[in-house]
């Protein structure tokens, strides 16, 4: 099997998933574990993903969920990457937990993946000239023949479809406030994270109608998603309208907190090769208290364009790109990283109890 870039860069490997050629955007990740997370995380939808850390599939995959629950380590109801280039598939993998090996699990469910591949020269090829497609070619086809049949996903108007649920549903059986889900591709995580905290959750497609669902809920909570923010103006503008009311408690997560900087009038930008993994430093700004954050994301919110009602709350230590934002007079505040992350640092956390305490406060009778 082979990986070629666009600009003609050919990296030669070994199949073992499924055997299909594929198209889409590489990118890679620099976490040292949780590939069952990151393989199932709807914001790689569409993408080649590749690995740094040199061993994939040392532990193994759990068996798969039963079919509409939403229990870990998976963050949904299948794998969503396009492909996955790895330096050394493990085929003989050791875990109480494991069923299968990660070879198996891909070629299940028609995922194509190569090994064998030099991901130290990948990545530096990514990190020096960003993102760009790529195509998984398997052994035996032509590669024009392979470029003309190869399975890709349409990044502005099939993306946002394909990660959305197709209703609106209701999780979380708790006497905690009522949130809003907005899910324009959210990690099952996220919506763990507030049910555990006793939040009775209702889980709607972007698309839908946000004002009147917002009606009956005491906050409004923004998913991560895949893609450019730019496509979802439909989803901007629905939030534009929400932030006009006075004291409803809104929190963006990754894409959410893009959505929420375009909504309140600023601008955002796509990143060279982006930010992914589990050990991205970010400093809240103020307290310069830091915190080591997961994050899987392609753009950014740009600092000097957010109006005067608005700050920049935290800032990557690696690069000083915007990490969350917050809203100077009102319940309203994001960040660029997942608090919700699951293997990897959980520090962030805090970010669930005070936005659900707000969400307390907004509630009819609240003093």
């Amino acid at each position: 099997m082979q990986l070629i870039l666009e600009d003609g860069t050919v990296f030669q490997g070994t199949a073992f998933g499924a055997e299909a050629p594929v198209v889409g955007e590489v990118v890679f990740t620099t976490a040292m574990s949780g590939y069952v997370e990151a393989l199932t995380d709807p914001s790689f939808r569409g993408q080649i993903l590749a690995l740094t850390y040199p061993l994939a599939g040392n532990y193994g995959v759990p068996a798969p969920r039963d079919a509409g629950s939403l229990d870990g380590p998976y963050e949904s109801g299948r794998i969503q990457v396009q492909g996955l280039v790895v330096q050394h598939a493990i085929r003989t993998p050791s875990h109480h937990a494991s069923v299968r090996t990660l070879g198996a699990w891909l070629a299940s469910e028609g995922i194509p993946a190569i090994t064998g591949i030099d991901t130290r020269a990948l990545t530096r090829r990514l990190r020096e000239h960003g993102t760009m497609r790529g195509w998984l070619i398997p052994t035996g086809q032509s590669v024009e023949e392979a470029k003309s049949t190869a399975t890709g996903v349409e990044m502005r108007r099939d993306l946002f479809q394909l990660v959305a649920p197709s209703a609106v549903s209701q999780v979380g059986t708790g006497t905690g406030p009522k949130v809003l889900l907005v899910d324009a591709g959210a990690k099952d995580n996220l919506i763990r994270s507030v049910v555990r905290r006793g939040a009775v959750v209702t889980r709607a497609p972007w698309h839908a109608d946000l004002g009147r669902l917002a009606d009956g809920h005491d906050g409004v909570l923004l998913s991560n998603g895949p893609g450019d923010p730019k496509d979802l103006s439909q989803l901007v503008e629905q939030v534009r309208g929400l932030l006009q009311r006075s004291n409803l408690p809104i929190f963006g997560v990754c894409m959410g907190h893009q959505v929420l900087g375009l909504a309140a009038g600023g601008d955002t930008y796509k990143l060279p090769y982006g930010h992914r993994g589990v050990n991205q430093p970010v400093q809240e700004i103020g307290t310069r208290r830091c915190f080591i954050t997961s994050q899987n994301h392609g753009y950014a919110v740009r600092d000097d364009s957010l109006p005067r009602e608005w700050e920049p709350w935290f800032a990557n230590l690696n690069d000083g790109t915007n990490e969350g934002i917050r809203a100077r007079f009102k319940p309203v505040f994001s960040v660029q990283f997942h608090p919700d992350a699951g293997p990897g640092p959980e520090d962030t956390g805090f970010l669930f109890d005070e936005f659900l305490r707000l969400c307390e406060n907004a509630r009819p009778g609240a003093r």
